[in-house]
């Protein structure tokens, strides 16, 4: 089964323990994002499944198997986590005919992937001239190589531009379309939610959600109903029914929380205020994500005084 499985993976290092005690499985034929603060330990997570980190103790696997044991780990395994680790003055061409060589992959390939991230009309060019969208589809590339059945992507937007994260979108929901496990690490709440099927998020270490997407967002995001109207007693109206009432981004346009569109739309037909629009109104996936992880981040600001007010 073309899957990546951990169990009880823990590290330390010394007294840090970046990850404790972790237990999932990435499946097949879907995108999973992996999510969590700065030194939640996902970068860490990604190392020891990529044999590139030794566990303090449990288990990382690809299709049952450790990374190392993989005679041809390319055509298993394509995995992006620095962009800028290609050597600078080869060419992206010459860079990706290196890794073919040493995984006995077809020269063909090369080409597939050089014209499948757009870097055809860059090849001949030395790696140090790319920007770091153009080393980013480079590492893209690479990942695809080998034509794998895993793929693990750290933070593969970085660096593109808006035409680069739309084929970005398009290509990672392709792959899992093809039953291939895609495992994508990423900082973009919004670019996040638009591709991915599937959950993890990380904190302290720690495994704090497995969920599809929409669970995540149900069981994270509360109820909340948008209503609008152009009558100006919907407010008090609310308020006297004993919700809690938040002006919202526009004229006419209230957020009521805890509450759901029928136990709203009864209230204000019994006071008759008409409305011009009323719907449940789920959060997004960074709201869900900052109410589930507000107490695990290693690092966090101190909000600013109009933050507090």
């Amino acid at each position: 089964m073309t899957s990546i499985d951990v169990a009880e993976l823990t590290k330390e290092y010394g007294r840090v323990r970046a990850v404790d005690r972790l237990r999932f499985q990435v499946g097949p034929g879907r995108v999973t994002g992996f999510l969590g603060p700065n030194g939640a330990g996902k970068s860490t997570t990604l190392r020891l499944v990529l044999g590139l980190d030794r566990p303090t103790s449990g288990t990382a696997t690809v299709e049952g198997r450790p990374y190392a044991s993989l005679t041809e780990p390319l055509r298993t395994v394509g995995a992006l986590l620095d962009p800028q680790a290609a050597h600078a003055s080869r060419t992206g061409r010459d860079h990706l005919r290196f890794l073919a060589v040493g995984n006995r992959l077809p020269g063909r390939r090369v080409d597939e992937v050089l014209e499948e991230t757009g870097l055809a009309p860059a090849a001949g060019r030395r790696i140090r001239t790319y920007s770091l969208g153009m080393r980013q589809r480079l590492g893209i590339a690479a990942a695809l190589l080998g034509d794998p059945a895993v793929l693990l992507l750290d933070e593969p937007s970085n660096g593109l531009d808006p035409e680069g994260i739309v084929w970005l979108r398009g290509l990672l929901r392709r792959l899992a379309g093809e039953g291939r496990t895609v495992l994508v690490s990423s900082h973009l709440m919004n670019e996040t939610a638009s591709f991915a099927d599937h959950l993890l998020v990380l904190g302290r270490g720690r495994l704090l959600a497995d969920l599809p997407l929409d669970a995540f967002l149900d069981r994270h995001s509360g109820r909340r109903v948008s209503v609008r109207s152009d009558d100006a007693r919907l407010p008090e109206v609310l308020r006297a029914e004993g919700f809690a009432v938040a002006a919202g981004e526009e004229p006419g346009r209230w957020s009521v929380a805890e509450a759901d569109a029928g136990q709203v739309g009864a209230a204000v037909a019994r006071a008759g205020v008409a409305v011009r629009e009323l719907a449940d109104d789920r959060a997004s996936l960074e709201e869900a994500y900052f109410a589930l992880t507000s107490g695990s981040a290693e690092f966090a600001a101190r909000p600013s005084p109009a933050q507090e007010v």
